[in-house]
Formats: C-alpha cells, sequence, structure tokens
C-alpha cells in the first residue's frame, strides 16, 4: 500500500481536538476538542463525472455543522451506523445522542451522572446496546432507545477502554493500570487478559487503545488475528481471540495515542510520536500494520501533537486529528488482482464466506467468472495466464508426484483468463514475490527463488501431456539460494533443504522478462540471472532499497520504485568507469520522482512508460513527461500508444457488479498530437509529423485518414510502414476498382459502417454485394430481406442456404420452435428431425421419417431417436425403411416388445431370437423375477415356457400355505397359458398342412407334438388339475360355512383325488369335518383313520387326533343312516360322470353347460345363474 496526505483543514480559532470518528455508512466526521467544540463535517459525495476520476476528485466539504451542547472539552465520539444516531462525552461527563433530521444534527437525549468523567463508550456490531465507561469504575449498558439494561460499580478500579465482541457476548474492560479484564455481556467477571507484549517490561504504562474488528466485510485469512490492544509504549498484541495464548506481538517503538483497523480488517493503523535524532522535538507518525505483524509503511504527519485518527468506510482515505487540524490522507491499496487477455482478475472478502472470492471479468463481452480460494496470498498476470499463489490446504491430500519434500506449505495455480485451473504447483518456499514471462513463473521467498518453467497443453495430444508429466523434473522446476552463484547448468534442483537457509541481506523485490531476471536485495543489491538458462551475470548496486522493479521491453531498463514511493531508473547495459578508473556496467539515471505507487512500461516502446503520481498520471517519452491526467487508476496495459487503466476502488465498492464504466482508455500526446494534425492540416503534412515521431500507430492512423480520402499511395506507404499485410492487400484491390463510389462502399465496409456500405451498393445497383456483404457479416435476416426484395427470381440456393442459417440462428439459441419454420423453408431435413426430438414432437418426426425415400441416410438416426423416447412401432418403421431389420430386432429386444421381436425374426429368417430370448428369461431368473420371465415368455408367444413358471409359482405358493383362492388364481393362470400353447400348435399344424387332402393329419401331428410335452412335464397333462382341486377345496368350506352341509360334503368328498396337490392332511381334515356335520359318521370314521396313519404327524398330533375321534365314536356309531341317490353315485362305475364346478355334485342330466375355455360343466338350472365360469373365470 502506499500512503500519502492529500488534505488539511482548520479548525476556527485554533481550538484543539481531541477525538476524531469517521461514519462508516454515511461518511460523516465527528470532531470533538476543547472548550466544547463538536463539529459534523461531510466531504461531497461523488458525483458520475468524478466517480471516473475516483480519488483524484476535488473533494470539498458538504456538511460543516457545529454541534452546541457540551461546554468542557469533548473528549469521545462515537457513531451507531445502524441507527444513524452520533454519541458525545465531554470532560464533565455529560453524554449527548444526537440524531439526523432534514440533512442536520439535534440532540435527542442528554445523560450527566455528575460523578466522574466517561473515558469510552462502545456500540456493539448490530448497534442495539452502548457500553458506557467511567473512569471511577461505573459502568453502563443502554439501549439504542434510551433504556438503561444494566449497571454496574466496578470498585477500585480505573477504567479508560472498552469494546465489544462481534457477536455482543463478551466485553472488554481497559484498565487505568495497564489489565484487560474480560466480563460477560451481563457484566459476570471472567478472566485477566493474559497480555503477552509486556513480558519483562517494568514501570508505568497505559493503554493506548483497544479496537476489535467485528469481520462485517469478511477477513482476509480464516482464523486471522482481529482483537489489537496497544500500549502508549508502543507495545501491541494482536489476538484471533479474547483468549488468544499465542498472539501476535509488535513493538512499534514509537509512543502511540490510539489505533483502528480499517473497514475490512486487513490494515491496523497506529498513531503516534516517535522521538527524532536530529531534532529536539517529537515527529506525529503512523504505522501501518497487517493483522499478522508485518510493517506496510510509515506516515509523517505535520503539526505538534497528533491525537485521534479515523478511517473512512472504503479505507481509501484516513483522517488524522492534529492540533486544531484535520488531515487527510489518500491510501492506495495493494489490491491482489491483475490483468490478462481483456480480462480484469481481482479478488475480495465477503463476511459469508472464509475464502477470497476471485472474480475473473471478461472486459470484452461483461462477463465474469468467479473462484473461491482459501488463503490468497497473491495474484499475477501475464499474456493469457494468470498465477493464483496460495496457502496450502492442510486438510486436502496432495498427489505424491507434485512435490519432492512431503507437506508442501504453499500452491502456485496456474489458471486461464476464465479461472479455468490449469497446473497446480506446491512449493516449500513463501511466494512473498511472484512475477511471470511468457514461459516462467518465478516466485521468491527472503531467502530463495524459484523457477517454473510452465507448458500450457493447448496443442498437445494426450500422449505429449503423458511425455510432459514424467519429464517435469528434468530442468523445469528449479530452486536456488540468493547467495548462490550458479553458472547455468542444470544445478538449480528442486532442493528445499538449501532454500530455508538463512540470509544476511533477504530478497525484496524481483521481476523477469524473457531473457532476465533481477532479483532485489534489502541492501540495495541488485543482481541480474540470465533466462532460460539460469546464471548470475551481473550484480548492480543501488543507493535505495527496492520495493518495485520493473523492466520495460527489451530489457536494457529498470524501473525501481522504493519503499517511500521514490520513482527511480537504472540503465542495465551502459558501460563507464567509476571515480577509481574501473570499468562498470549499469547506470543510475537522473530522473526522481516522488509519491509515486504505480508505473508500467509499454509493451511495444522501451522509452516509453506511464506512472502513478498520488493523483496524477504522468506519460514519459525519453525520460520527458507529458501534461499529467487527473485519475487514480491502477494501470492495466500501455500499448499502442494507449493507457488502459481502472479504476478498482470503485469496482471494488460493489465487486459482484463491475461496471464497464470504470475502465478508461487514455490516448498519449503524440496520438492526440497526430489526430488533430491529420483533421485540421491535412495527410501530407501529418505524414511528416509520423516521420519525426514513427510509430506503427500513428501510422495506421494516417493509413485510416488516406484510406477515407481515397489517397490510395499515400495509404499503402502507411500500411507499409506499420507492416499491416491485410491493409496492402486491400488497398491494392482498391485501386483494381474503376468506379469511385464502389471504392467508397469498400472503404465504408473496411471502417465497419455496413449499414453506409450496403446504401452504396444497393444505390450502384449491386445487391450481389450489398448480400455479400451481409453474408460475410453473418447477417442472415438482412440477406433473406434482400434475396426477397430484389427484383427478378432470388437464386433458390442462397434462399435455401439463408433459411439454414436463420434455423441455425434460432437452433443455437434453443428457440426449437422458430428454427422449424426455417429449416422447413430450408429443407434441411437433418436438423429438422432434431428440432422436431428437442421439441417432443414425435409426429412431426414421424410425419417426417414417412416423407423421406427408402435408404435415405438419416432414417437411422430418427429410429435411434424414437428409440430413446420408447416408440418401438414408429422406431421399428423407421429401421426396415432403411432395410435394417437386425436394428428393428435389437430395438424390439431392448423395449422389451418380445412378440413384435419374434414375429421380426421369424418375417426376415432370423435363427438368433430363440437364444436371446432364452438368455435374457435365464437373466431375469437369476435375478429371481421370475414373473418378468412370465411375461416375456407371453408376450414372446411362448407359452409353454410361460405356463411351466406358473405352475412352478403356483405350486411354490401351495407349499407355503397361502390363501387357497390366490393359489387358485396362480393355477387357473398356468392352465390358461396351456391352453394358448394347444391352440398355438394348433394354429402352427393347420398352417404347415395348408393345401394338403386331410385336415386328419394336421390333428394327428398336432397331438403327436402335445404327446412329446406331456411325456416330459406332468402338469401338461391335465393343466386344470391345480385348479379344480383349489377351487372344489374353497367351495367345500363355502358350502359349509353357508350350512349346505350335504353339498359341502359331496365337494370335500372329490378331494380325495388331489392329495397330489393339496396336503393330505388339510383335505382329510376338511373332509371329516363336512361329514360329521352331515352326521355321515362312517366317512367321518374313514376320514380319521386316513388322519391317524399318516406317517408325517407328530406323536403328539396323532394323539390329538385319537382323542378327538373316540370322543365322537364313543357317542355316535360310525354308520351312515341316510341312503340317497350319493350310494348309488359312488358305486356307479367312479368318475365317469362329469362334475357340477358350481355346486360339487355329479350331473345326472343329459343337459348341461360347457365352459368353451376350460372344458368344465355346470348344470343346467346353475349356469343361469352365473355370467361366468367357476372355476375359470371366463365370459359364460
Amino acid at each position: 500500500m502506499f500512503i500519502y496526505l492529500c488534505k488539511k483543514i482548520a479548525i476556527p480559532g485554533n481550538v484543539c481536538l481531541r477525538c476524531i470518528s469517521w461514519n462508516k455508512d454515511q461518511g460523516f466526521i465527528a470532531c470533538g476538542g476543547e472548550d466544547g467544540l463538536l463539529k459534523v463535517l461531510k466531504l461531497e459525495t461523488q458525483t458520475d463525472e468524478a466517480k471516473i476520476k475516483g480519488l483524484a476528485a476535488p473533494s470539498n466539504l458538504s456538511v460543516n455543522q457545529t454541534l452546541e451542547g457540551h461546554s468542557g472539552s469533548v473528549q469521545v465520539v462515537t457513531w451507531n451506523e445502524q441507527y444513524q444516531k452520533l454519541t458525545t462525552s465531554d470532560q464533565n461527563g455529560l453524554i449527548i445522542v444526537w440524531m439526523l433530521y432534514k440533512g442536520a444534527w439535534y440532540e435527542e437525549m442528554i445523560n450527566n451522572r455528575n460523578k466522574s468523567v466517561v473515558r469510552s463508550m462502545s456500540w456493539n456490531a448490530d448497534g442495539q446496546k452502548i457500553c458506557i465507561v467511567y473512569e471511577d469504575g461505573a459502568v453502563i449498558v443502554g439501549s439504542v432507545d434510551g433504556n438503561r439494561i444494566w449497571g454496574k460499580d466496578l470498585k477500585g478500579t480505573h477504567l479508560c477502554h472498552v469494546a465489544w465482541s462481534s457477536d455482543s457476548k463478551i466485553l472488554l474492560f481497559g484498565m487505568a493500570n495497564g489489565e484487560v479484564h474480560i466480563y460477560d455481556n451481563q457484566g459476570n467477571f471472567i478472566v485477566k487478559m493474559k497480555l503477552s507484549c509486556l513480558v519483562n517490561l517494568t514501570g508505568a504504562f497505559s493503554i493506548a487503545g483497544i479496537h476489535w474488528y467485528h469481520g462485517t466485510e469478511g477477513y482476509i485469512e480464516p482464523d486471522c488475528p482481529c482483537l489489537a490492544v496497544c500500549y502508549d509504549n508502543g507495545r501491541c498484541q494482536i489476538m484471533r481471540d479474547e483468549n488468544d495464548h499465542n498472539p501476535v506481538l509488535i513493538d512499534t517503538g514509537m509512543n502511540v495515542i490510539c489505533i483502528q483497523w480499517n473497514h475490512c480488517g486487513s490494515v491496523l493503523a497506529v498513531a503516534g510520536s516517535l522521538k527524532s535524532t536530529s531534532q529536539d522535538k517529537d515527529v506525529n507518525i503512523v504505522q501501518f500494520y497487517t493483522p499478522f505483524g508485518e510493517h506496510l509503511r510509515t506516515l509523517k504527519v505535520p503539526g505538534k501533537q497528533i491525537s485521534a485518527l479515523s478511517w473512512e468506510g472504503s479505507g481509501l482515505k484516513i483522517a488524522l486529528a492534529v492540533d486544531s487540524y484535520i488531515y487527510f490522507a489518500n491510501i492506495r491499496p495493494d489490491y491482489k488482482w491483475g490483468y490478462c487477455s481483456n480480462t480484469v482478475v481481482y479478488a475480495y472478502t465477503r463476511p459469508d464466506r472464509p475464502e477470497y472470492c476471485v472474480v475473473f471479468w471478461d472486459t470484452k463481452n461483461n462477463e465474469k467468472y468467479v473462484k473461491y480460494v482459501k488463503s490468497l496470498i497473491s495474484i499475477t498476470t501475464y499474456g493469457d495466464f494468470c498465477v493464483l499463489a496460495t496457502k496450502a490446504d492442510e486438510n486436502q491430500p496432495q498427489e505424491e508426484h507434485e512435490t519432492e519434500s512431503i507437506g508442501a506449505m504453499y500452491v502456485l495455480v496456474l489458471c486461464n483468463s476464465i479461472g479455468t485451473p490449469l497446473d497446480p504447483k506446491y512449493i516449500d518456499i513463501g511466494p512473498l514475490f511472484v512475477t511471470m514471462t511468457k514461459t516462467h513463473v518465478i516466485a521468491a521467498s527472503k531467502e530463495a527463488f524459484y523457477i517454473w518453467q510452465y507448458r500450457v497443453a493447448k496443442k498437445l495430444t494426450a500422449m505429449e501431456i503423458n511425455q510432459v508429466a514424467r519429464t517435469r523434473r528434468e530442468g523445469r522446476e528449479r530452486i536456488y539460494h540468493i547467495d548462490d552463484t550458479p553458472s547455468g547448468s542444470a544445478d538449480g534442483h528442486l532442493d528445499y533443504s538449501r532454500a530455508i537457509e538463512g540470509t544476511r541481506d533477504p530478497i525484496c523485490a524481483i521481476t523477469a522478462s524473457d531473457k532476465i531476471l533481477l532479483v532485489g536485495r534489502e541492501s540495495g543489491t541488485i543482481q541480474r540471472y540470465s533466462l532460460p538458462s539460469v546464471c548470475l551475470v551481473q550484480k548492480y548496486t543501488l543507493n535505495c532499497r527496492a520495493h518495485q522493479l520493473s523492466l520495460n521491453c527489451n530489457s536494457s531498463r529498470v524501473a525501481i520504485i522504493d519503499l517511500s514511493g521514490v520513482l527511480t531508473f537504472f540503465d542495465l547495459d551502459t558501460r563507464g568507469v567509476d571515480s577509481t578508473g574501473q570499468q562498470v556496467i549499469g547506470e543510475q539515471l537522473k530522473l526522481e520522482r516522488k509519491d509515486v505507487w504505480d508505473m508500467k512500461w509499454a509493451n511495444d516502446n522501451p522509452d516509453l512508460f506511464a506512472m502513478m503520481e498520488k493523483t496524477r498520471m504522468y506519460v514519459f517519452r525519453n525520460l520527458d513527461p507529458e501534461e499529467p491526467i487527473q485519475t487514480s487508476g491502477y494501470i492495466c496495459n500501455f500499448e499502442d500508444l494507449e493507457i488502459k487503466s481502472i479504476l478498482l476502488d470503485e469496482i471494488l465498492k460493489n465487486p459482484e457488479h463491475p461496471n464497464k464504466d470504470y475502465i478508461i482508455n487514455f490516448e498519449i500526446r503524440s496520438l492526440r498530437d497526430s489526430r488533430a494534425l491529420i483533421e485540421k492540416v491535412g495527410i501530407e503534412e501529418s505524414s511528416q509529423f509520423i516521420e519525426d515521431n514513427p510509430h506503427p500507430r500513428l501510422w495506421r492512423l494516417l493509413a485510416e485518414a488516406a484510406l477515407q480520402k481515397l489517397d490510395l499511395q499515400t495509404a499503402e506507404q502507411a500500411f507499409v510502414r506499420c507492416k499491416d499485410y491485410q491493409g496492402i492487400k486491400f488497398v491494392k484491390r482498391l485501386g483494381n476498382l474503376q468506379s469511385e463510389s464502389m471504392k467508397q462502399a469498400e472503404v465504408a465496409a473496411y471502417f465497419s459502417r455496413f449499414e453506409e456500405a450496403e446504401r452504396m451498393y444497393l444505390d450502384m445497383d449491386r445487391r450481389n454485394l450489398a448480400i455479400g456483404l451481409r453474408m460475410k457479416l453473418g447477417d442472415w435476416f438482412r440477406v433473406l430481406q434482400l434475396l426477397k426484395t430484389g427484383s427478378g427470381d432470388a437464386d433458390d440456393a442462397l434462399l435455401e442456404q439463408a433459411y439454414n442459417a436463420i434455423g441455425d440462428y434460432f437452433a443455437d439459441r434453443q428457440k426449437w420452435l422458430n428454427a422449424v419454420q426455417y429449416y422447413v423453408q430450408g429443407r434441411n431435413q437433418e436438423r429438422l428431425a432434431e428440432c422436431y426430438y428437442m421439441l417432443e414432437d414425435y409426429q412431426g418426426l414421424e410425419n417426417l421419417a414417412n416423407s423421406l425415400p427408402e435408404n435415405n441416410k438419416l432414417l437411422p438416426d430418427i429410429a435411434c431417436m424414437f428409440v430413446r423416447v420408447g416408440m418401438c412401432e414408429q422406431a421399428v418403421s423407421a429401421f426396415l425403411k432403411c432395410n435394417r431389420p437386425k436394428d428393428a430386432v435389437d430395438t424390439c429386444v431392448h423395449l422389451n416388445q418380445w412378440n413384435k421381436a419374434v414375429e421380426l425374426a421369424k418375417n426376415h429368417n432370423m435363427k438368433e431370437i430363440g437364444s436371446l430370448l432364452a438368455r435374457y428369461a435365464s437373466h431375469l431368473l437369476e435375478k429371481n423375477k421370475i414373473l418378468d420371465a412370465i411375461e416375456l415368455y407371453r408376450k414372446a408367444n411362448s407359452f409353454f415356457e410361460a405356463a411351466k413358471l406358473m405352475f412352478k409359482i403356483a405350486d411354490e405358493e401351495s407349499k407355503k400355505r397361502t390363501k387357497p383362492l390366490r393359489v387358485k388364481k396362480l393355477y387357473v393362470l398356468s392352465a390358461l397359458l396351456m391352453e394358448q400353447c394347444h391352440e398355438q400348435m394348433q394354429n402352427a399344424q393347420r398352417g404347415k398342412v395348408k393345401g394338403k387332402s386331410s385336415e386328419t393329419a394336421s390333428a394327428l401331428s398336432g397331438l403327436l407334438e402335445e404327446d412329446v410335452l406331456y411325456s416330459t412335464n406332468r402338469f401338461a397333462d391335465n393343466a386344470w388339475r391345480g385348479a379344480e382341486a383349489y377351487h372344489f377345496f374353497i367351495l367345500a368350506q363355502r358350502q359349509l360355512y353357508k350350512g349346505s352341509v350335504d353339498a359341502a360334503l359331496k365337494t370335500a368328498l372329490h378331494l380325495r383325488d388331489y392329495e397330489d396337490i393339496i396336503p393330505t392332511v388339510e383335505i382329510y381334515s376338511l373332509l371329516a369335518l363336512c361329514a360329521c356335520a352331515n352326521r355321515a359318521f362312517d366317512i367321518c370314521s374313514r376320514a380319521f383313520m386316513k388322519l391317524e396313519s399318516m406317517e408325517t404327524l407328530r406323536p403328539e398330533q396323532r394323539q390329538q387326533y385319537e382323542d378327538l375321534a373316540l370322543e365322537i365314536f364313543t357317542r355316535h356309531c360310525p354308520k351312515y343312516n341316510k341312503k340317497s341317490d350319493l350310494d348309488d353315485v359312488l358305486e356307479s362305475g367312479g368318475g365317469k360322470l362329469p362334475v357340477c364346478v358350481a355346486t360339487g355334485e355329479r350331473i345326472l342330466e343329459y343337459q348341461f353347460w360347457m365352459c368353451s375355455v376350460c372344458k368344465h360343466c355346470m348344470k343346467a338350472k346353475e349356469a343361469s345363474s352365473y355370467n361366468f365360469c367357476p372355476l375359470c373365470h371366463s365370459i359364460a
């Protein structure tokens, strides 16, 4: 950072100031002094025009109000920014709260304890509470509306300072004896603060200031020190929190008056005085430190006694109360920023994130890319690339090959201009100074420098990239100690053990070009090394310590800015003789400028450079300055006699929305003068001036002016001088044109005045040239307009091209509906298919496929689109149309349309479908998806396989003792599949014997096939057995529960034939129950005998059956008394008579109903009350 005094305001009546405070939000400055002086001032807010100049804009007072109310010396002023209140206190203990009303400040509240004087007041972070401490130990905490929250009297103590923590839970009280006590927000003592900065000190000392930064703008590093405690003897400690036992310690070596953090906690200002060695009186100074105790700058301030300081809200100004004056100093911060290929890279902190937010802002397209980077140290840019230096993340594992030393501390990340990381390098030396050239990145600590020859895999193949990775150690990364003298051979290995050795003369600055590397040391020595082979070539001695070094474009001169902002120049190659007669290389140039904080050499002229001196920019040519420009921008680039500057101060006020107005281009005097000469005097005279001050940009300016006036000879000469080959060719082409107006039209197009050029072409009736111009520009809407409006028929091919180009325009922007209209007119079927697909207009896509001729190359693509959305029929149709039946079958398989797949395979004589089906089915069965396999076989018309699996499921469910109804349904399903299998076989046989003499042959062969099936599978013989068994099992129980015990017994008797399907114990238990209910004890007795003789029964179960039988048959004789047709039926040759599936009775009548599906019968009188078959549930 750089700081300089810029303004001084005198207080009327020479009243000495005691305190000052700058409102961070509204910009008001309150200053209090002796005799009750209290003033509120405000520097005028910047207009848009002034914003462009930034700090360079004049800053007059817009508010200057004296507040009446205090009689004694005003000692404390503090702002409440959230509620726009000002709190002040004087030596008599009077406290006044002031409020803003219509632009002026008025008293709102007054409080006077009349016992003691107020030593300090502090509002908490959200402005809700104020803590007031009195000298006698009294503490009052009040609310923003004036109510007292609590008060406490700390007996036997003298208070002088107070500070809140950021979360308002902790209060720090500074005592008159130098101690700091920690209290909670209710006033309860917690602990005394450990004061490491006072170790081994004796004598009296008092606290000069306590300031706790609340993190309102984020922190520059995670866990960053933010609580500063400073003593009048110059000792200071900066802590991470109130209990930090390892604080940052600073000995400022001065008599401290007050301290304050800037707006973002990155700089601590310490104001006070220093004993001057040359003079007797003290010198007022302000020292600036980072939170880690590094000294940044020293500002000397005139006057007798500095009494207070305060930062402005943006951190760009600081106000100092000295005697009866307010001094303002401008601050030029060391922003983390860079400029590469039209992209500004800048970093800032946010309160909601611990990392730095790094923005890559493309100023050409006004697009920005954001990266979050932890512990960012610096940003360095060159050409198209940027290097971010950061601390290594301890939690992130590093790749083994990235560093030879384990646990590297720092990372250099090479990025492109949109922030994409290209190559990270882990290093063990702190990159305090980083510079970059076209081929190298050089990072230096105080003792050593690391050189990395980076490569960007722009045009490398994958193989070449791997080779690069393998050879990375061979000289691409080297490290050198500053005290070594490398000879240029491969002696700079990656050896960190040497790099961490100390040196008496540390590095303080570095710079590099393609040819040389310069390293500045604190003694004033500059060491020159050659690049790329690092060899110590020369040592130069300066009479200052360099803070910043910069080489010109041909590496002949170096510019040096020292710590106090003095710019000097050193010529590296001049040979001379010193006072002793020795030949020396290098010469200090006479030019010296003070208060310089930025400078940039021109990229294309070694004698041109621009520098920033306070709020002025100077351009120097051969060390002679031009008249200055008022600005406070940071210089991005100096090329082609133009300086690009960026107002980073303004951008970082709203970093998320950078504004292109804050990038300013300045033309240097020779460019301005040449332009004025050409406009006023003419081409011939100005060409003489440019001859005397040659530069490619000036010759280009002359060439363009000559072109405007069609002075082709001068234009050609000027283009030759600025080496513009395209320009020379353009002039040659103009010379071949006969028409003057044609030449003017071409020149207008050359200068991008396209509307004018088009108008000229049309006036000459050269519509084809106007169309050609618009086609080159890609303005196809205008091309179409010109094609349609012209007389005569437009060229069909051109029209189609225009329609398709406009279609592409809309398709690129994903406006598919608009694109379709133009592709239809342009007959671009390929893009049309894509648009229909994106619009999900599958009907349109199908129509397009139907309209295409057979074997069109687009058909497979359209078919694939249908496949992706699961439209099987349309996909198959498209594949068949382009003669790809295999793809059609694959599509059916992919979409599970197996029946279609089988049909296609048969139609096209494809053999592999059977194996495919079997493979898929086995895959499903492996995953235990049996029902999916059944569905697969069913769809593929393999009914027998499906039935086999369904029978298997039914058998398993039966064994699990599942609900009988569910088991019956499964058996019915399997039987229905078998019926479909029979039907399929019969149809197949009919097809085979078509045209033959006999139908008997077909029936016979069908039966033979079925016989083969039945011989291998038991269920195929009588597919309905399982369904019958469970049907009668359920029917018997329903009848029994209904009370139809006779019918239930008849039905239960049938179950004896199904012992292989239903468990025997279930059959005979039900039969015994029905027989008992029907009092048919002989049947009941036989059922019990069967149950008792079962081998599967456990002894206790058998005993239970025996006990139950004994109980029944001791009461009832096992005889059946009723004689009916039942006995006749039982004796009449067994099961030849059909059984009614509705009642379970034998059908004795000649007329009965038979189901067309399962071929089971029902009594005619029962059939009238059923709409479906009771067994298979098919419609009757």
